[in-house]
Order: C-alpha cells, then sequence, then structure tokens
C-alpha cells in the first residue's frame, strides 16, 4: 500500500502544468454542475453514457447526412477547380463552356463532376471540335442531371459514334425543353448507317422539346422523311430552325405533309435552302394550318421572290413578327405583295435586293406607328429622294421604336440624303446604325458629318455606329472625338481610309477591342 501512495506521489510530480491547471477547474465546479445520476441515465443529450436506439439512428442518420455534405461541398469544389481552369466561373445550373478547347480528356472528367450538378439544367458545349467522337463518356453520368432543358452541341465535329450516343443522350433528359446541334455537317451524312434515323426516332418521345436547330447540318431529303415523322408526336415544338442545309432542294415535301401537326409553332427557318418553286408552294399550302405562326425566314431563296403574294395571303399576317426576304430576288409585285405585310412586321429585312431602290416609299408608307424595331436596307440600291422618304416617315414618328438601322452598301444616295435622314430626328430608340461602302469603294463625309454630330444628343440609346470606307478630315475628327468622349458608342471606322487632310483613327473597330 505504501508503495502504491508513494507512486502516486511521484506519478502527481510528473503531472505537467497543464494537467494540473485542469485539475483546479474540475475542483471548482459547483454543485449545481453536477447532475443527479437518475437525471444523467434518463437524459437523451449528446452527453448521455447510454444512448437509446433512437438516438443511435438519429446519429447514424446524422452521420450519414454531415457525409454526404461534406463529399457534396468536396464535388463542387472539384467543380469550380474545373472550370476556373478553363477560364469560367461555377453556375450550379448553367454550365456554358463554348469556344472552350475542350478535349477528350476534358469531356471524361466533366462526366463525372456532373454527380455534383444535380440542379443543372442549361449545358453548352457548342464550338469545342476536338470532342467529336467521345460523346459517348456523357451518357453514363447523364441521370445525375436528369433536370437539363437545355443542350447545345453546336460544332462538336459530331461523328457517327455520336450520332447513336445522341439517342441515350436524349432519352436520358426527359425535360429536355431546347436542343440545338447545328454545325454538324456529319450528322447527316451517316445517314446510310441510321444514325439520324435512330436520332430522329429517339427525339419523338422528347415530348418536352419546344426548340429544335439544326442549321448547317447537311440534311437530305431522306432526313426529313425521319425528322418529319417524329414532329407528328412533338406538337409543343415552337421553333424549328433547318437553315443553311442546301440539299433540301426539292425535297420539302416531305416535311411540310407533317408540319401541320406542329399547331404551336411560332418559329420556321428555312434560310438558305435552295428551295424550288415547288417546294415553295408545298409550304404555302402547309401555311394556313400553322396559326401560332410570328417568324418565317426564306431568305436567300432565289425562287421566293416570285411566290411573295401567294406567301403573304397564306401567312396569318396579323400577328406576324418578321419575315425576312434579304436575296431572293424580289420584282416589283413581290414588294407590292409584301406592302400587305408591312404594318404588322416588327423587323423588314430586303436586303440585297435590288428591286426595292426607287420604290422604298411603297413599303415605308406601309409602316405603322411604334412597330418596327429593325429595318435593313443593305444594297438595295437606294437613291437620295429613298432617303428623303425615309427622313419623312421618322419625322412622322413611325419609327420611334426603331432599334437597328442598316443601309449599308448604297453607294447612290447624295450627301442630301443622308443630311436628311440624321436632320429628320425621330429615331430615339436607335441603338445600331450602319453607313458603311462596299469594301471596294470610299467617299468623304465632311458635307453630312456635321448634320450627324447634331444630331447625336437626339440619339440617346445609340450604341454603335459603323461607317466604314468613309474618309473624314482632321478638324471633323477632333469634333467627332468631343462628341463622343463621354458616350459608350462604338464607331467603327476604317481606320486605313485617308482623305486630303488626314486619316481618321478614332476609336476604330480594331482598337476598339479588348487586349488579349
Amino acid at each position: 500500500m505504501e508503495a502504491s501512495d508513494g507512486q502516486r506521489v511521484r506519478d502527481s510530480h510528473r503531472r505537467s502544468p497543464l494537467d494540473v491547471i485542469m485539475s483546479q477547474i474540475r475542483r471548482k465546479r459547483t454543485a449545481s454542475d453536477r447532475k443527479p445520476l437518475g437525471r444523467f441515465l434518463s437524459q437523451t443529450s449528446d452527453r448521455a453514457g447510454i444512448p437509446e436506439d433512437g438516438e443511435m439512428e438519429g446519429r447514424e442518420e446524422r452521420g450519414v447526412g454531415e457525409a454526404a455534405d461534406t463529399e457534396q461541398d468536396v464535388g463542387w469544389g472539384q467543380v469550380c477547380v474545373f472550370l476556373q481552369r478553363l477560364g469560367k466561373k461555377a453556375d450550379s445550373r448553367s454550365l456554358s463552356l463554348a469556344h472552350c478547347d475542350l478535349t477528350a480528356t476534358d469531356l471524361l472528367e466533366l462526366a463525372t463532376l456532373l454527380q455534383f450538378l444535380p440542379q443543372l439544367e442549361e449545358m453548352d458545349l457548342s464550338w469545342n471540335e476536338l470532342i467529336g467522337g467521345c460523346l459517348k463518356a456523357l451518357t453514363s453520368y447523364l441521370h445525375y442531371v436528369s433536370g437539363v432543358r437545355t443542350l447545345r452541341l453546336c460544332s462538336c465535329r459530331l461523328n457517327a459514334e455520336d450520332i447513336v450516343a445522341m439517342g441515350g443522350l436524349v432519352s436520358a433528359l426527359p425535360t429536355l425543353c431546347v436542343l440545338d446541334l447545328s454545325c454538324n455537317p456529319q450528322l447527316a451524312q451517316e445517314f446510310s448507317g441510321g444514325g439520324f434515323k435512330e436520332l430522329a426516332a429517339t427525339l419523338s418521345h422528347t415530348t418536352s422539346l419546344t426548340t429544335l436547330r439544326l442549321q448547317a447540318c447537311s440534311l437530305t431529303t431522306e432526313c426529313l422523311d425521319a425528322l418529319g415523322g417524329s414532329l407528328r408526336c412533338l406538337p409543343s415544338v415552337r421553333e424549328l430552325d433547318l437553315s443553311c442545309n442546301k440539299s433540301l432542294s426539292g425535297g420539302l415535301n416531305r416535311l411540310t405533309v407533317h408540319l401541320s401537326h406542329l399547331t404551336q409553332l411560332e418559329s420556321l427557318n428555312l434560310h438558305l435552302c435552295c428551295l424550288t418553286r415547288a417546294d415553295l408552294e408545298a409550304l404555302i399550302q402547309v401555311l394556313p394550318a400553322l396559326m401560332a405562326l410570328t417568324e418565317l425566314d426564306v431568305s436567300s431563296n432565289k425562287e421566293a421572290g416570285g411566290v411573295v403574294h401567294p406567301l403573304v395571303s397564306a401567312l396569318p399576317l396579323t400577328q406576324m413578327k418578321r419575315l425576312p426576304l434579304s436575296s431572293c430576288s424580289l420584282n416589283e409585285e413581290s414588294c407590292t405583295a409584301l406592302a400587305l405585310a408591312v404594318p404588322y412586321l416588327h423587323s423588314m429585312d430586303v436586303s440585297w435586293c435590288k428591286v426595292v431602290g426607287g420604290r422604298l416609299a411603297l413599303l415605308l408608307d406601309a409602316l405603322q406607328p411604334s412597330v418596327i424595331t429593325e429595318l435593313c436596307l443593305s444594297s438595295c440600291d437606294l437613291t437620295t429622294d429613298d432617303l428623303r422618304h425615309l427622313a419623312a416617315v421618322c419625322r412622322r414618328g413611325c419609327l420611334s421604336s426603331l432599334r437597328v438601322l442598316d443601309v449599308s452598301y448604297n453607294g447612290f444616295v447624295g450627301d442630301d440624303g443622308w443630311s436628311a435622314l440624321f436632320a429628320a430626328g425621330g429615331l430615339g430608340s436607335l441603338e445600331d446604325i450602319d453607313l458603311s461602302l462596299r469594301p471596294s469603294t470610299s467617299a468623304s463625309c465632311a458635307v453630312w458629318l456635321p448634320v450627324l454630330l447634331c444630331a447625336l444628343p437626339q440619339l440617346p440609346a445609340l450604341t454603335r455606329l459603323a461607317a466604314q470606307r468613309w474618309t473624314i478630315g482632321s478638324q471633323d475628327r477632333q469634333q467627332l472625338n468631343h462628341c463622343l468622349k463621354k458616350r459608350s458608342v462604338l464607331l467603327e471606322w476604317d481606320p486605313d481610309i485617308r482623305d486630303a487632310t488626314s486619316s481618321f483613327k478614332l476609336t476604330s473597330y480594331e482598337e476598339s477591342q479588348p487586349e488579349e
């Protein structure tokens, strides 16, 4: 016993200063701090020595939840690091990786990170041509982001394997609303292998789809058969873009027979599809059934100029907002027919239609006040009188809502015409104006520039002024610099064009670009 007591004495002398302090603190605890034994055993607190079964389960559940939260936090950190490496900011709902030079390795890493993005609604991998052939890497992970509503894969060099993978990809996204596969020319070139046919068949099950864009995908008339059959099952589609598919020429009737099922279709884009007159006539036949249509683009189809009258007659004019007819070889009869639709249009584009020159008044007189927001008259052989008439329309207040005005490439307009336009006023909403000359020409703006300078205070919304190939003198340059000094107006002026006095280098387009 003595040895034991002596041992305890020696141990007490070996205790560290911290042990001594803690011992004193424990001795100072009051009686009220010491809970009775009965209370100690009956409580189910975190200090309980013997937890009950329910408490143990609760602890286990909390432990699992905390572990899951920790894992999610770590995963989100990995997502942030991945996106930071690509120069992007993390967003739990939107994943925008367009133009990021993604590789196959990047795509695989991204796929493994999808489990940490359960709220993802938008995914954009466009313009990453190195991921072509690797789309299958995504499909086995898409169940983590089944709520994605927008998927963009433009210009990714999708090949036959990708097209097959697209079927599984689309099937894994039951709420998909927007699908954009534009600028993938191999999408339809692999049709002989049945890839596009399988993709089209899968689309028929995406009943929530509202937007389908297949621009510049080398679609053929055979593709229209497969696509048309799927569209019959997609009455919710509101936008269909098949533009820049020249091989559709002569076979549009394979699609139009199914278009009547798209009762909610608002926008149909057939720009630059080399449509024949027979194609256009087939389209005109189905137009009365498309009662929700507000935008129809048949621009850059030469044959469209000869069917404007029946086209306009078949459209639901009172709700039409856009009917671009640029590069459509319009004739005098076409202009007269188009004038019937002009009062309702929010945008009028007749660029590259020479017949408009000298006849612009026919279209302008049909405008209704505060309706049109975009007016494109590029390369229309406009005359000085045309610009004067445009100025008169401005004074009447018909262009008070106009935001975009393109009167470029109209070299026949004299100084009086430009001066009249700028002096007219009535363009308080104008944001963008283009008066550039053709690349092979140049002219002095000394006569009308002072009028423009005086008009700038009446253009409070202006953000861009393009005047390429116009020359300017030193004094005018200084005055323009003074007028725009406190305004964030992007001025596109060719810095290499010189007049008799000096060259203009004020905020040229090249100089306005941010440094890399």
